[in-house]
C-alpha cells in the first residue's frame, strides 16, 4: 500500500538530498539525542578544565604576592624583646608579625621616630640565634615562611627605632637623663625599661651622611647603635640597608594595628602621612596577586582552546 503523502514512502529519500535539508525527521533522532549528550559532555569537561587551572590559579597568584612582597611590603616576624612594649617578642609570648612597609622609602629616607627593618652591619652581633638549614628542602620552606612572616628573621635582620639622621649629632644625656640631638633633648614616650642613669652615657657621635642612628624601645635589652660605638661607623647603619619601615601590627589578632612615627625631635618633618592600615592591609599582596592572576589564567585558557 503506497503513501498519500507526497514525495513517496516515508523511508525513501531522493538520491544525493540530505534528509536534516529536506526537513525529514526520520533519521534524525538519534542525532538530536546525540547533541544532548555532547551538551552534557561539554559542561562536565568545562567543570574539568576549571578544576586543572585551579592550581595554575593559586600558584600564580602566590608568585604574584611574593613579588609584591618584594617590592611593596613584607610581613616580618619580631624575634626578640628589644622593641617591647611597642613590638613584642619576648622569650613565651607570642610574637608580633608586623607590615613592613618598602614604598615610602623609594622617594625619600629614613626620619626620627620611623620603626625601620634593616640588614645589621657585620660587627653587630645578632640578637636572637637562628639554626640555617643545611639542606635545600628545608631552606626553601624557611624562606618561604620568612616571606610571609611566619618563621623568625636571619639573624642579620634587625628591628629599631630611628633617633638621629646623617648630620645630626646624637648623645646622653642631658639633666634629666635624656637623649639629646643637635643639644635638644628628645621626646620619647615609648620607651621601656630604660637603661641605668649610671650606665646611660655615651657619645657625641656625629651621624655621616647617609647613616642612621637607631636605638630600641625597650632600652636596657637593646644591643643597639649604642653598643657598637666602636666600629669603624660609630655605631650607625647605612640607609641603603633598611628594608623599610614598619607600619602594622597584623598578629596577634588582639594587637593588630598601626605603628606610629612620632615626631620625637619636635619638627614638622614627622607629620606625614601614615600607611595604610586596618586588617585590610596584611591581605592586600594576596588580594592583588590573586587580581593579577585571574586575568592571566584566562589568557592561557582561551590560548589553549584556540583551534590549531
Amino acid at each position: 500500500m503506497s503513501s498519500n503523502r507526497p514525495g513517496g514512502p516515508a523511508d525513501v529519500v531522493p538520491e544525493g538530498e540530505d534528509p536534516r535539508a529536506t526537513g525529514s525527521t526520520a533519521d534524525t533522532g538519534p542525532l538530536s539525542g546525540t547533541s544532548g549528550r555532547h551538551g552534557r559532555r561539554g559542561g562536565k569537561e568545562e567543570k574539568g578544565s576549571l578544576l586543572r587551572e585551579l592550581p595554575v590559579l593559586l600558584l600564580t597568584a602566590f608568585v604574584l604576592a611574593l613579588l609584591v612582597k618584594t617590592f611593596l611590603v613584607q610581613a616580618f616576624f619580631i624575634p626578640s624583646g628589644s622593641m617591647e612594649q611597642t613590638l613584642r617578642g619576648c622569650p613565651g609570648c607570642t610574637g608580633d608579625r608586623v607590615l613592613v612597609n618598602k614604598v615610602p622609602y623609594w622617594f625619600g629616607e629614613p626620619e626620627p621616630g620611623d620603626i625601620v627593618v634593616f640588614e645589621g652591619p657585620e660587627s653587630w652581633t645578632p640578637e636572637v640565634q637562628v639554626a640555617e638549614p643545611e639542606n635545600w628542602a628545608a631552606s626553601s620552606l624557611l624562606w618561604l615562611g620568612r616571606a610571609i612572616g611566619v618563621a623568625p628573621p636571619s639573624e642579620d635582620d634587625f628591628v629599631k627605632r630611628v633617633i638621629a639622621t646623617g648630620g645630626q649629632t646624637v648623645q646622653c644625656c642631658d639633666a634629666e637623663g635624656r637623649v639629646t640631638v643637635d643639644g635638644e633633648p628628645l621626646e620619647e614616650p615609648y620607651i621601656f625599661e630604660n637603661t641605668p642613669l649610671e650606665s646611660r652615657a655615651f657619645g657625641p657621635v656625629t651621624v655621616p651622611e647617609g647613616r642612621l642612628w637607631v636605638m630600641g624601645d625597650h632600652r636596657s635589652a637593646s644591643a643597639d647603635s649604642t653598643h657598637h660605638i666602636g666600629d669603624q661607623w660609630s655605631g650607625t647603619v647605612a640607609v641603603d640597608d633598611v628594608v623599610g619601615r614598619a607600619a602594622l601590627i597584623v598578629w596577634p589578632l588582639d594587637r593588630i594595628g598601626t605603628l606610629a612615627a612620632p615626631d620625637i625631635q619636635g619638627t614638622e618633618a614627622a607629620a606625614r602621612p601614615m600607611p595604610v592600615s586596618g586588617p585590610a592591609a596584611a591581605a592586600a599582596p594576596y588580594a592583588l596577586g590573586l587580581v593579577g592572576a585571574v586575568p592571566l589564567t584566562a589568557w592561557r585558557r582561551r590560548r589553549r582552546s584556540r583551534p590549531h
